[in-house]
């Protein structure tokens, strides 16, 4: 999924950081020309794997190195 990629490598390269809000699902929608159903769907997955969390009207967040140590 070109969205989930783009925003994996942005995060593993230090593009998105450590307690960094990653773009909404509006942002991505525009950037990649997609259906927010599969900027969604990015996100959601982000977010199972541990590597980013969501604040109810704030956003989606990078967690911390030491969170997703666990996901190596």
């Amino acid at each position: 999924m070109r969205v989930l990629d783009a925003l994996s490598e942005d995060i593993r390269e230090g593009r998105i950081g450590a307690g960094e809000r990653i773009p909404s699902e509006a942002e991505l929608c525009a950037r990649f020309k997609v259906a927010r159903e599969t900027a969604r769907r990015a996100v959601r997955e982000l977010r199972e794997r541990g590597v980013v969390y969501t604040e109810w009207g704030k956003g989606t967040f990078v967690r911390s190195a030491e969170s997703n140590q666990g996901d190596a």
